[in-house]
């Protein structure tokens, strides 16, 4: 463990007694996790799929994973000024290439959602979901600015409408889904009119019920739901198999059956693996993970007095927490199944450096600005006023 001397005014100093260490170490604890799924679900999956090397399949994703541990920290040492560029270049970059899969996609079971670069198969919306987050609060916050002529809620609404017709494009409602639920909690969190979010629930609604008739897929995904014969459910079939196999300790490490019959077991279904050989004890164990970085989270906001800090944080952990919800729970069969990963435990290389990008901006975001107002170093005793200077932002 790091240790630094309160009176250490260096960049790792200041940032190491300003950052949120308990939510770091959990963030650290599912990149771990991780590191454990991937020994148990990699070897079996890469036999099965035929890929050229186990061993390089298994190296492919720690390397992806020691990456995102690197770069969660080294964004969460920018300033909030520093979170506001790298989010808008971010975004731009991210909207231009999540546009080109239109246009020089790879196609996938009917959806392009994927550029082909040499050793790596890129996702582009899967990075376009963070930073457009931090874009659209940094808008909305200075909409909202006394004084302010911009119209950052209607710049924000139209960049939202800009993603969203793109994300329809390719298709992935899911995508399109979790942006729209991250965009509209910013909203409300900002406090919209409550007859507006009766408005907009009811569009979600009725854009729900659209999709539903206009999208084969997703109708075929819900019917698959509410009665499992009436298509193909071998994979959520096989994964409650896997659940009620592991009990409440599991097989043990090695011994699941699921990953040498479940197509994505290493992504989408890593949960079942999870499931079947540590038992209910280890998924719950993830389950409090995900929990206690969601409502530390939203706890610390509660002190945040900075709209834009608010706003982006808000939309950063709703869509993490989202995220992992709507994993677990279609594996679960609690809802349709949606191709998506769990943060920091699925298999992916744009997953998971887009939520480390993410995270870190939250970390970045949420650390003590023990500067910013007169005092701080009287709350804290132990800290020296050269820290209490270098912390402000």
């Amino acid at each position: 463990m790091m240790s630094f001397s309160r009176a250490d005014t260096s960049v790792l100093g200041r940032w190491w007694w300003t950052v949120d260490r308990w939510t770091l170490t959990a963030l650290l604890a599912l990149i771990a996790f991780g590191y454990v799924m991937m020994l148990a679900a990699s070897p079996a999956v890469a036999e099965r799929i035929g890929a050229s090397s186990r061993h390089m399949f298994f190296i492919k994703q720690v390397a992806y994973l020691a990456m995102a541990a690197g770069l969660m920290v080294a964004t969460s040492l920018l300033s909030v000024k520093g979170v506001r560029r790298l989010a808008l270049l971010g975004f731009t970059i991210a909207l231009l290439l999540t546009a080109a899969t239109l246009v020089v996609g790879v196609e996938i079971k009917g959806a392009r959602r994927w550029l082909p670069i040499p050793g790596l198969s890129l996702q582009p919306s899967e990075f376009l979901k963070p930073f457009f987050a931090v874009v659209a609060a940094w808008l909305i916050a200075e909409g909202k600015a006394p004084g302010s002529k911009v119209w950052g809620a209607t710049i924000a609404l139209g960049l939202y409408l800009m993603v969203a017709a793109i994300l329809k494009g390719q298709p992935d409602i899911g995508m399109l889904l979790v942006v729209s639920a991250v965009f509209f909690a910013q909203f409300f969190v900002a406090g919209m009119n409550l007859f507006l979010v009766g408005a907009v629930g009811g569009i979600g609604v009725a854009a729900a019920v659209g999709a539903y008739f206009i999208f084969p897929h997703v109708q075929s995904r819900v019917q698959r739901f509410l009665d499992p014969t009436s298509g193909d459910s071998y994979q959520v079939s096989v994964a409650m198999e896997a659940f009620a196999n592991g009990g409440l300790l599991g097989r043990g490490p090695g011994e699941g059956r699921v990953k040498n019959v479940l197509p994505d077991a290493h992504a989408d279904f890593v949960f079942a693996v999870a499931g079947e050989e540590f038992g209910m004890v280890v998924c719950l164990l993830i389950l409090a993970l995900f929990t206690f970085i969601v409502v530390r989270g939203l706890m610390r906001l509660l002190g945040e007095t900075d709209l834009f800090v608010m706003l982006a944080g808000t939309g950063l952990l709703t869509q993490f927490g989202l995220q992992a919800f709507v994993n677990m729970a279609s594996t679960l069969h609690l809802i349709p199944t949606k191709g998506m990963t769990l943060p920091f435990v699925s298999y992916g290389g744009s997953s998971v450096l887009a939520i480390a990008v993410g995270m870190g901006m939250l970390l970045a975001l949420t650390r003590r600005r023990v500067g910013a107002r007169a005092g701080d170093a009287a709350e804290d005793p132990g800290m020296s006023p050269a820290l209490a200077a270098g912390g402000a932002r």
